[in-house]
């Protein structure tokens, strides 16, 4: 189960949205039945582009061996 305010790592891309795999988000909200998570994704400047509602199987625990990127977002 993951806890408000973990960071995570999508596993899958979400078109409607313009997220990709390995983008980083912020939990925001766990449901009792531990299997659904709020998690909103922001730019580097902070700037909220989704917050959606998740199978906690969509998403990873940060790893130490994990590299960050940078890439660009276009709103959709």
């Amino acid at each position: 189960m993951f806890e408000e305010l973990e960071t995570v790592i999508l596993k899958r891309d979400i078109a409607e949205y313009g997220l990709r795999a390995g983008d980083m988000g912020a939990v925001v909200n766990t449901y009792e039945d531990g299997k659904t998570i709020e998690v909103e994704f922001v730019t580097a400047t902070g700037k909220t582009v989704a917050l959606v509602t998740l199978k906690s199987s969509d998403v990873r625990r940060v790893s130490k061996n994990d590299i960050l990127h940078v890439r660009g977002y276009s709103i959709i």
